[in-house]
């Protein structure tokens, strides 16, 4: 049992902080107060191959394993949670499940303009009465010769303002719940596709949280994703992985906390000492310290799990679970250590506290994740 990385992966870790550092970091800010990640960062994380990182070189990716992808994400969210999330939910929610359920045509199509940046994607599920519930979609589609028609609303659609590449879920039949439900490839600036409002957000201020109004959607028969009915197998499985992502963000979230709460005790004086000398000081840093590594323990062995093509939903949802709440945890501490300048902008640390929160929620709430982690431990 080895725990070290690979050389591979210490040097894209290097790759990452370095851009990181020079290129994120001193944004991030100004990207939470404008409530914007500016284009060309897009365009530099594009061209630094964040947002294909595991995409099969045939189809425009890096070619790299999904733990790679994880420690992309989670260096990113170290200085910026919105423009980790940016890059988790393009990859796990629309480049994922094209690639897992699209034809070799879907994939031809679709997944280059994804790889490289040309489009940004998304997943278009969560509905007002349809959040941990997705059997519940109200969404509709019929068929008319071989079309598909579409309509109803999404909320809470991650990189929705982008109007790039979406995977929208509807249904046949509302009573066959989750047996209805069918999986489409939508390009977000067709006809039919209006965006009703951006979402004023606590955390995550980068980041486009979109309502759309689905009206007459036209779509050919090649924008269904797998087969009809496969709908829900395809949101559960998307969302399984995808909960690596927010993981990786939230460990990302925590690691950044936790090194400017480390930095601050060791610079802030008071009593005429360091605070770092304070037990209660160093108590607080010990108990961030251990959830992070365990935290990262499990976000690691969950993206090897999917990376090698073995069974992951427990440890998705652990993972998920565990550094979501290491996020919350770490980030209140560290909001504490920094006493009144905690409050701050400047200090980052409310900012990274208002982040946090959202992985407790988004991609399955940690409730849904407890129910998930007693189902597979009493089946």
């Amino acid at each position: 049992m080895d725990f070290e990385l690979s050389q591979d992966h210490k040097v894209l870790q290097s790759s990452v902080r370095d851009f990181v550092e020079k290129e994120v970091k001193p944004l991030a800010i100004q990207i939470d107060e404008q409530h914007a990640i500016p284009d060309e960062l897009v365009r530099k994380m594009s061209a630094m191959g964040f947002l294909g990182s595991y995409l099969p070189e045939a189809y425009g990716g890096a070619g790299l394993d999904i733990l790679s992808y994880a420690i992309v994400v989670e260096e990113v969210s170290k200085a910026c949670a919105s423009s980790g999330i940016l890059i988790s939910a393009h990859t796990s929610l629309a480049c994922d499940p094209i690639l897992q359920f699209g034809t070799e045509e879907q994939k031809r199509k679709y997944l280059p303009p994804l790889a490289c940046g040309e489009k940004i994607g998304c997943i278009l599920l969560t509905e007002s009465d349809a959040g941990s519930d997705p059997a519940n979609l109200s969404t509709t589609y019929v068929k008319d010769g071989s079309d598909f028609v579409i309509n109803g609303n999404k909320i809470f659609v991650t990189n929705g303002g982008y109007r790039g590449t979406g995977i929208l879920f509807a249904t046949f039949d509302k009573s066959l719940k989750h047996k209805g439900i069918s999986a489409f490839i939508v390009d977000l600036q067709s006809e039919g596709v209006e965006i009703l409002r951006h979402e004023s957000k606590l955390g995550i201020r980068g980041t486009y949280t979109t309502a759309f109004a689905l009206n007459n959607l036209r779509l050919p028969a090649s924008c269904l994703l797998g087969s009809e009915g496969q709908g829900f197998k395809i949101a559960m499985e998307t969302l399984n992985g995808g909960r690596i992502g927010v993981s990786a963000q939230a460990l990302g979230i925590a690691e950044g906390a936790f090194e400017r709460a480390r930095n601050y005790s060791k610079e802030r004086v008071q009593f005429g000492r360091p605070i770092r000398e304070q037990q209660a000081i160093q108590f607080k840093l010990a108990d961030m310290y251990m959830r992070i590594e365990t935290s990262r323990l499990a976000v690691y062995q969950a993206a090897w799990l999917k990376g090698n093509k073995k069974p992951y939903i427990l440890e998705s949802a652990l993972c998920k679970l565990h550094a979501s709440e290491t996020a919350t945890f770490v980030t209140k501490e560290a909001l504490q250590i920094h006493g009144g300048y905690g409050y701050v902008t400047e200090y980052e640390v409310e900012r990274m506290y208002r982040d946090a929160k959202i992985t407790e929620i988004y991609e399955g709430t940690s409730e849904v994740q407890r129910l998930i982690i007693a189902k597979a431990l009493l089946s």
